[in-house]
């Protein structure tokens, strides 16, 4: 899969930045907001908060499943 175009985080775990996000799922929040979950790859956990056209985007380009 093309990395470029995946949801990018920071995994709290390994504290490294801008980590390609697999299996992510972009919900909303409660006030209307967009977040992302997914895992690192190497099974740890990560979340991001995307604003809507980005959120859209990953949906549209394939790297995140709509949970909305």
């Amino acid at each position: 899969m093309d990395t470029s175009k995946m949801i990018k985080a920071y995994c709290l775990k390994t504290k490294e930045k801008n980590v390609p996000m697999h299996d992510a799922v972009v919900s909303k929040t409660a006030k209307g907001g967009y977040i992302a979950k997914g895992n690192d790859g190497k099974g740890n956990k990560m979340a991001a908060i995307l604003g809507e056209a980005n959120a859209l985007l990953a949906i549209k380009n394939g790297v995140a499943k709509k949970d909305f």
